[in-house]
């Protein structure tokens, strides 16, 4: 294997240094304005940057959104792709750990994507990613019922998971991700039977 030397590998942690800054920048603007209203070169200012920085990385700040937005994608993508089908009919609440904890790690961003004033092309994008990943895994799993039964479930849970995450971050997070995980998996298997006990018990 190969040995770099300190020196060899700063440019990639200095590139990841200027990505993350650009990132975060970026954040707060948006806490303030639309992505309209945002330009290079407040960005830029903000993070002690020139602008020729910001474009060895991104062709303009809607690509720097875009990269971002992505990148989160990749995750929960990461996520869905680690639990096996059969272990989901009985640990569903597993999945769901990992999907909050990195909803709470990514709070701001999160926030901003899927809150009240979202991005409802992100929103759409993780609804399709969910179902895309999920839904096959499970109809492997529950394959002796209804497939158009078990299509409309699958979307009546989907639109429900992603409420109940905005609901969660809208609320400020008091849960921890494994009540959530696991009220959310209750909601999923008892439906309203759920109202008469405590589900994050």
């Amino acid at each position: 294997m190969t040995e770099f030397t300190s020196e060899e590998r700063s440019p990639d942690r200095r590139v990841r240094r200027t990505r993350r800054q650009l990132k975060e920048c970026l954040l707060t603007l948006l806490k303030e304005k639309k992505i309209q209203e945002i330009t290079v070169r407040e960005l830029t200012e903000m993070a002690d940057l020139n602008r020729g920085t910001f474009y060895l990385h991104y062709k303009d700040v809607y690509d720097l959104l875009e990269q971002t937005e992505s990148e989160l994608l990749d995750e929960f993508n990461r996520l869905f792709l680690k639990e096996r089908p059969e272990d989901l009919e009985h640990r569903i609440r597993n999945i769901f750990y990992d999907i909050y904890a990195l909803t709470r790690d990514n709070a701001d961003l999160v926030t901003l994507l899927i809150g009240e004033h979202g991005d409802l092309n992100f929103i759409n994008l993780l609804e399709n990613l969910v179902r895309d990943q999920c839904l096959h895994d499970w109809m492997e799993v529950y394959r002796g019922g209804s497939t158009a039964v078990f299509d409309a479930y699958f979307s009546f849970v989907v639109s429900g998971c992603v409420g109940l995450v905005q609901h969660w971050l809208r609320t400020g997070m008091k849960e921890s991700p494994e009540q959530m995980s696991l009220l959310t998996e209750k909601i999923i298997t008892q439906g309203i039977q759920v109202l008469s006990i405590n589900p994050i018990s």
